[in-house]
């Protein structure tokens, strides 16, 4: 049996048994992994996931009872558990921070954006779920939808070393780009007036409006994001691993069923 074909064997019974709700691969019940893909995709002997708090792609944190969800933050323990070594969960204040970390080598996995830019420094599965782009906006707000945000005096934040910021930067004719140092801290600048519109995913922007009364996200979208799995270039044994691990993850119901616990909103099929 040649590589490839055990790699789909150990993955599908691997994946097909997390979808199930097991906790953890039984050893005996499936096919050890190539030591060499485990070397390559987690070469401390711990897969480091990179996670940040308050994007359902990455990491949110229950209010009340404190448990985690998020994409990033379930597939990470997932492929450990495949793998069959121990997690180590990396939480970073700001995306921007987790792709620095994925780019040195610092962290081993993470989920998001598969931008061209991007794709320079850092090697991506096949597209898992695709986001729609928009604008959160204050209760007094005067905008209605997109089309009215690109306009003389209107500042639209966005989370600094976004791909939202390069974008918006480029697109934007009239309206003001004013990067926030993190999610958290765009919540505080809109509360003290100082930005109008909130730019990024609307799994992120209805995370906010949850944490923002009155606040809405406006119709309309201005663009999409395309998710992946994602780990450092020079890695390359490993991707075939990696791929095989994602489409099998989608097919199994296993993603299906992570984005439903994190709760992500404004997924698109088109």
């Amino acid at each position: 049996m040649n590589l490839r074909r055990k790699i789909g064997l150990s993955l599908v019974s691997g994946v097909l048994a997390l979808a199930a709700g097991c906790a953890a691969v039984v050893p005996s019940a499936t096919p050890a992994v190539d030591p060499l893909i485990v070397k390559t995709l987690a070469p401390t002997g711990s897969l480091r996931v990179g996670v940040y708090l308050g994007s359902p792609t990455s990491l949110v944190r229950d209010s009340k009872t404190g448990d985690k969800a998020g994409v990033a933050f379930e597939l990470g323990n997932a492929l450990g558990r495949q793998l069959g070594v121990p997690v180590e969960i990396k939480e970073f204040t700001r995306l921007a921070d987790v792709l620095e970390a994925l780019k040195a080598g610092a962290v081993d996995f993470t989920f998001t954006n598969a931008t061209e830019v991007r794709a320079r420094d850092m090697d991506f599965t096949g597209p898992l779920v695709r986001l729609e782009l928009g604008y959160l906006v204050p209760p007094a707000s005067a905008l209605k939808n997109v089309a009215d945000v690109d306009k003389p005096g209107v500042r639209v934040g966005v989370a600094q070393g976004s791909s939202s910021q390069g974008v918006l930067g480029r697109l934007f004719k009239n309206a003001a780009v004013v990067p926030a140092p993190s999610v958290t801290q765009a919540q505080v600048m809109f509360r003290e007036g100082r930005l109008d519109a909130f730019a990024t995913n609307k799994g992120i922007l209805n995370e906010m409006a949850d944490a923002l009364p009155g606040y809405r996200i406006l119709e309309g979208r201005w663009g999409i994001e395309t998710m992946a799995m994602a780990i450092p270039q020079q890695r390359g044994a490993g991707m075939p691993y990696l791929r095989q691990f994602a489409e099998d993850a989608r097919r199994s119901g296993l993603l299906a069923g992570i984005v439903k616990r994190a709760g992500l909103r404004g997924t698109s099929s088109d």
